[in-house]
């Protein structure tokens, strides 16, 4: 559950410096406008999902998670060359199971969070080292979540889907999403896509097709109803879409960035350093014009209440911050108010190396200075070639992320003293 809001006496992800009348002023000329980042509620999908409750049988987490059917390698195992992707070494490294999770370019992973950002005391029942990473299918137009068991390094894949009905009856179809990041918050996955705001996903809602006397894994061509038999590609259990929550003022940018109008969602964690909260951000790449310097990206802070947005009496989100990324490239973030007040905060890039082929990543840590009004500088560390969505597992004192590139991915978390209370 989230804490009430409190007033706020830092500045940075948590709050803009105040002007004696109280409103947040303009700390530089690079300072976002806040009135950009409103979001709202897009259409729900509770009614055609509840009918999909009297149609297919439910399985909960810690069930899925039981039933992993994959195996993750620990690293320096067979099959397992960290070196190939440069993943430092003094992270905690696994990699996918062997196939198309490991070599192919049809599924792309992205996005990852863990049980740590669920639930304040990272638990999940009896399950243990949990998390979740979002993939993508560029040519096929799916997305898809993993669930992984540290513990017991197996993992296994839900595919996400979009419900609607077909005629009278409910079913469901693909959802064609970059998918570039994922935040667990209690029952709810937030995913982020990228124009328009969060899709929202309920654990409570994962339908077992095995299970299901009227569902089936066959037949990988198909998906959601047809006669009377549900479909998910082959997948054994899929996952509907809820909600969402979209940007206010229409849609952001696609693939430029923009200094202001509705933000571009390319990444999202969660921070419980305080206020629990969703942190989000914008992928930035170099212009196309070398003589043009372009935007770094803005990032923005949400106050969360019941594992939803807060929002005011319109029905709508506000955040509670924002401010300007420090650099370009940035895949992922992660924030944490630590000892003092001080504002700190990982993003994770990659260089802008020379030649062809995948660039090594960087993991800078900055701490936000209230009289600059910017992301400061404090130290970097290597990522491995390829580094994604970031996610802060507190206990461990780690930032976790994927490598993405085929042949050259693992999934791994480095070593930052502390990134949360």
């Amino acid at each position: 559950m989230s804490v009430a809001l409190p007033v706020m006496a830092t500045g940075g992800v948590h709050a803009l410096p105040a002007t004696s009348d109280g409103s947040n002023a303009k700390i530089s000329a690079a300072a976002p406008d806040k009135a950009d980042f409103v979001i709202k509620r897009g259409k729900s999908k509770v009614k055609v999902v509840k009918a999909l409750d009297r149609k297919l049988k439910k399985s909960g987490v810690q069930s899925l998670l039981k039933k992993g059917n994959r195996r993750l390698r620990a690293r320096g195992s067979k099959g397992c060359p960290p070196r190939t992707a440069k993943v430092p070494r003094k992270a905690l490294a696994y990699c996918w199971a062997g196939g198309a999770d490991s070599t192919k370019a049809k599924w792309i992973p992205q996005g990852v969070s863990s049980v740590s950002d669920a639930k304040d005391n990272e638990k999940w029942g009896s399950a243990r080292n949990t998390m979740v990473v979002t993939w993508y299918a560029p040519k096929a137009g799916n997305i898809r979540v993993t669930f992984v068991n540290l513990q017991k390094r197996t993992y296994r894949h839900v595919l996400l889907v979009m419900p609607g009905m077909k005629g009278k009856k409910p079913s469901y179809r693909d959802i064609d999403s970059h998918a570039g990041g994922v935040a667990w918050y209690g029952n709810y996955l937030y995913v982020a896509e990228t124009r328009l705001g969060l899709r929202v996903f309920d654990m409570r809602q994962i339908y077992d097709l095995g299970k299901s006397k009227n569902g089936t894994t066959k037949k990988k061509g198909r998906v959601g109803l047809h006669g009377k038999t549900y479909y998910g590609h082959g997948y054994r259990y899929v996952m509907p879409q809820v909600g969402s929550w979209v940007n206010a003022k229409g849609k952001g940018p696609l693939k430029k960035c923009e200094t202001g109008g509705p933000p571009k969602w390319s990444w999202v964690s969660v921070d419980r350093s305080s206020v629990d909260s969703l942190v989000t951000g914008e992928y930035c790449p170099e212009p196309k014009d070398s003589r043009k310097k372009g935007p770094n990206g803005r990032m923005a802070t949400w106050a969360l209440r019941n594992g939803k947005p807060r929002t005011g009496g319109d029905g709508r989100a506000r955040a509670l911050a924002v401010s300007p990324l420090p650099v370009k490239r940035v895949q992922g973030g992660a924030t944490a108010i630590r000892g003092g007040g001080n504002e700190h905060a990982w993003f994770g890039h990659y260089s802008k190396g020379e030649g062809k082929g995948p660039h090594p990543g960087v993991l800078l840590h900055a701490v936000w200075s209230r009289s600059k009004g910017r992301w400061e500088k404090k130290g970097t560390q290597p990522l491995a070639k390829g580094p994604e969505d970031l996610a802060c597992y507190r206990a461990q004192g780690r930032i976790w992320t994927v490598a993405e590139h085929k042949r050259m991915r693992a999934l791994y978390g480095v070593p930052v003293g502390k990134c949360g209370p």
